[in-house]
Parts: C-alpha cells; sequence; structure tokens
C-alpha cells in the first residue's frame, strides 16, 4: 500500500483532507465564542471563497456582504485569528493611493516616523486613523491559497492582493481589462537578471513603477514628437527609491531594468489617465488601528501584546468616556462591603457591557471610575445616555439612589502606547475628558465642544429632542476656557 508521501497525487488529497477536519474543529471550538450566523458565514467563506477573497480580507465589507453587525464580525475575525483560522496583518497604507507601504502580524511592527510612498512622491507621518488598516487573511492549516507565495502570484493578482490594500474597491470581474487600460508595457523579472523594455512614449503623465520594491520613476512626455531613442536605466533594491521627474518628448525609449533584490520584481509602465485615476478613486470603509484599538474583544485578547514599550502611535481623533461613582466611599459605609462590592461588580459588568456593544473598549478603571474609549463622538454620547438609564433601571429595582455615576466625554487628537503592561493613551485629550468628568455632578453627562460639533452626536441628540445645555469653564491646567454641555 502506498504511503501519501509515495503517491502526490493521494498525498495532496490527504493534505485537503487533513485540512478540512482541522477546519472543522476550529470552528466548532469558534462557536463556543462567536455568534453561530458569523461562525456560519466564516465557514462558507474558507469552504468557498475563491483564493484571492481569502488574501486580507477586508472585515467592513465582509460584515456588509453578509448582512452581519460589524462589531460581531470584527470580534469573530478576531477569536478566528486568535485560534489560527485566520491571521492577522496590520498594513501601513499611503493616504493618497491606498497602496501598502509596509505589513506586519503586529503593531509592533510599525516602527518608522515617516513612510513614502514612490507611486505619490510623498512621504507620511503614521498614523492610526486612516493610515493603518487590520486584514485577515486565512492560515495555510485551514486552507492553502496562492497568496501564501506571494512572489509567485500573476501580476495583476500581485497588485490586487498584495499592493492595494483593503480600502480600494477594486472590480470583482473585469480587473484584468481595466488594467490594461493604463498599462503601456509590464513584465516579470527573476532575482539577479535584467531586462529591457523598448516602447513608445505617447504624450502623458507617464510612471515606471514596481511594486514589490517601491520603486518609481516619473516621465513628464510632453513637446514634439522625436524619433530618436532615448535610454532609461532603473535598478530595483530595497530603498524605496523614488527618481526625479524626467522631461521627455513623445518617441521611441529604451529601459534598461536591473534586479538587485532575491525575489521576482514586477515593473510596469502605466499612463497616468482617467482609467488610473478612476480605478485608485473608488473607496469603501475598511477597519483601521485605531477602531480596533478600541474593541474590547481585541483588547481582552491582545491585552499585553499589542505595543512596545517605547512604540509612541499618534492618533488624529479618539473620544474618551470617563465615569466614576458618586459617594462610593459612603457606599460602602452605607450598605456595607460585601453589598458594596457586589454593587460595584454589577456596575461595571452593565458598563462593559454596553461600552463593548456601542464599538468601545474599557481601557482601564481606577478605583471606582472607569475609562473607555470610541472611535467616534456619536458611540461615547449613546454608550453615555445608555448607561446613565441602566443605573437609573439598577436603583429602581433595588429602591435606592446608591450607584450614581459622574459621566464626561471629550474627543481629540492623543498618543497610543504601552504603559504598565497595557495599551493606554496619553495626552491633553484623555487630561481633558477625566477633569470634564470631575465636574459633572450625580448623574450627570458633560460633553466638551468637540463631541457636539461631530454632526452623527449632534444629530443623535436632536432625533431624541434633547438640547444640551452650555457654561464655558476653565480647567485646571488649561490656558484658555472650554465650552461644556449638559445633556439632559
Amino acid at each position: 500500500m502506498q504511503t501519501p508521501s509515495q503517491n502526490p497525487g493521494e498525498g495532496a488529497k490527504w493534505v485537503y483532507y487533513a485540512r478540512m477536519s482541522e477546519a472543522r474543529t476550529l470552528f466548532e471550538v469558534l462557536r463556543q465564542s462567536v455568534k453561530p450566523e458569523v461562525v456560519d458565514a466564516f465557514e462558507r467563506l474558507v469552504r468557498d471563497a475563491p483564493d484571492r477573497k481569502l488574501c486580507r480580507i477586508n472585515a467592513l465589507a465582509f460584515a456588509a456582504a453578509e448582512g452581519l453587525h460589524e462589531e460581531d464580525v470584527i470580534a469573530g475575525f478576531m477569536q478566528a485569528a486568535r485560534l489560527g483560522v485566520f491571521e492577522l496583518s496590520w498594513n501601513v497604507l499611503c493616504p493618497g493611493c491606498g497602496g501598502v507601504l509596509d505589513a506586519g502580524t503586529s503593531l509592533k511592527s510599525v516602527q518608522s516616523t515617516e513612510y513614502t510612498c514612490a507611486l505619490c512622491a510623498a512621504g507620511y507621518e503614521p498614523t492610526l486613523d486612516e493610515m493603518v488598516e487590520v486584514t485577515f487573511t486565512v492560515s495555510p492549516r485551514v486552507r492553502h491559497i496562492a497568496a501564501h507565495n506571494p512572489h509567485e502570484l500573476p501580476p495583476d493578482e500581485y497588485f490586487r492582493q498584495i499592493y492595494w490594500g483593503s480600502g480600494i474597491d477594486l472590480p470583482e470581474e473585469g480587473f484584468a481589462e481595466k488594467v490594461d487600460e493604463f498599462v503601456l508595457e509590464a513584465l516579470e523579472l527573476p532575482p539577479g537578471e535584467k531586462a529591457v523594455i523598448s516602447l513608445q512614449l505617447p504624450p502623458e503623465f507617464v510612471i515606471v513603477f514596481e511594486p514589490v520594491t517601491h520603486a518609481a520613476q516619473f516621465l513628464d512626455v510632453r513637446g514634439e514628437p522625436t524619433k530618436e531613442r532615448r535610454n532609461l536605466t532603473m535598478v530595483f533594491d530595497r530603498t524605496h527609491r523614488h527618481n526625479e521627474t524626467v522631461v521627455l518628448q513623445p518617441g521611441p525609449l529604451r529601459i534598461q531594468m536591473e534586479n538587485h533584490v532575491d525575489v521576482r520584481t514586477l515593473p510596469s509602465v502605466c499612463v497616468a489617465n482617467e482609467a488610473l485615476h478612476d480605478l485608485l478613486g473608488r473607496r469603501r470603509p475598511f477597519l483601521t488601528a485605531k477602531r480596533l484599538l478600541s474593541n474590547q474583544t481585541f483588547r481582552d485578547l491582545y491585552r499585553t501584546d499589542t505595543l512596545d514599550v517605547d512604540q509612541r502611535l499618534k492618533i488624529t481623533s479618539l473620544t474618551f468616556l470617563f465615569t466614576d461613582l458618586r459617594g462610593s466611599t459612603e457606599l460602602y459605609e452605607r450598605v456595607g462591603d460585601l453589598a458594596a462590592f457586589d454593587l460595584v461588580r454589577t456596575h461595571f459588568r452593565v458598563l462593559s457591557e454596553i461600552v463593548a456593544a456601542e464599538a468601545g473598549a474599557v481601557v482601564k478603571t481606577i478605583g471606582d471610575a472607569v475609562m473607555a474609549t470610541f472611535p467616534t463622538p456619536d458611540r461615547a454620547v449613546a454608550a453615555a445616555m445608555r448607561i446613565r438609564e441602566a443605573m437609573r433601571r439598577l436603583n429602581e429595582t433595588r429602591g435606592s439612589e446608591d450607584l450614581l455615576l459622574k459621566i464626561g466625554i471629550h474627543e481629540g487628537p492623543c498618543i497610543a502606547v504601552n504603559l504598565n503592561e497595557r495599551q493606554d493613551y496619553f495626552g491633553q485629550t484623555v487630561n481633558i475628558a477625566s477633569r470634564v468628568q470631575h465636574l459633572a455632578t450625580a448623574q450627570e453627562i458633560f460633553a466638551t465642544g468637540a463631541v457636539l460639533q461631530d454632526a452623527r452626536a449632534s444629530s443623535l441628540l436632536s432625533d431624541r429632542g434633547l438640547s444640551p445645555v452650555s457654561h464655558n469653564v476653565t480647567l485646571r491646567g488649561i490656558a484658555s476656557e472650554i465650552s461644556i454641555f449638559a445633556i439632559p
């Protein structure tokens, strides 16, 4: 009897069935922590989808396509990644063209103070709002796909699956035909090899671009056509080089290309025409690093494995919510330690559930106080009102006013850091949010003008017929007055 190693065909079949068996086991485990409809969608995806749809999956687009709640899908992907069904990827994006400038399995890989896009001829300081996306690729232990060997992908698929970020809404059908509308010439150049591209330059702005090494050369082709053949040399290495724009007349050009890296390169000559701009202009929402850091499931699973101790990553806009129990010392005196502890624990549980349901995460507790973050102000305002109502119901049930919360909300820039072995935040925005909460009295929600200037937060309140009352205050350590709004 032949073993799988003696019969290659049988061996491949054996590996396939082994993977499917392991996948079924993993999905059964996943059902213990993830909603069944989400697990069902994952199973269909892994079983039936073409390879390209299993590489760098856009979690938000997947949720929309399946008609599922985004937060449930994000939590599902996080649990599945922890189990080994999917692999996490943190991709630094060019905010201009949407290309992936760098990728790693952890946010710890985002170490540079500036990332340069040769295609856009621009450098960017990384922020976690829109410059770092989080995607998911099926694990080889569950199903092998072509993108597990990216340097063997066809050139068009390398661009689709590896170079462009998941926020580019590339067409499902006719992608190659779209690419042909702006690509003049393209080739695959093996490691250490040289090649020549000869072509007639049209009177257009032309880009010679190589996605593996992120090299680019701009050609501004204008003036009277010439029959004289010009020569250009490009060397592909790891310097992500962008050369100065060269002005040339329309006519013959010979491009000498040299590959100095240990993998194949994929140089192409493109026209910066409407077809190219249209393709790259099709955008869709994607899962940002900022949003994931404010996801409770992510924080619970990756509490101590997010940032290096010396990392400081900027976020241009994050919303902070602080709560504190009024009179907690008197509560312990009044009802006793055991009853007070149970009450406070119940308050923490309810608060955490509401924060998570509004796409937020509890960052830490300080005594009876809570610090939470939300990706947008409206979710923080919605959470604050739900928390206040939940505390009111708890008090009604007990027939007492034991749980009186003070809530403060502020939005602004901050820095994500690793502090006391947890992912935390630092900056003036955090300080202001904390001090705004201290101004509130029992059952009050105070929000700053920065929060209520958000259109969705303002609309949320007006839809409920609520008119916040404003007053200006001076906060310790803050030079100028700020506007505070009491939400009734």
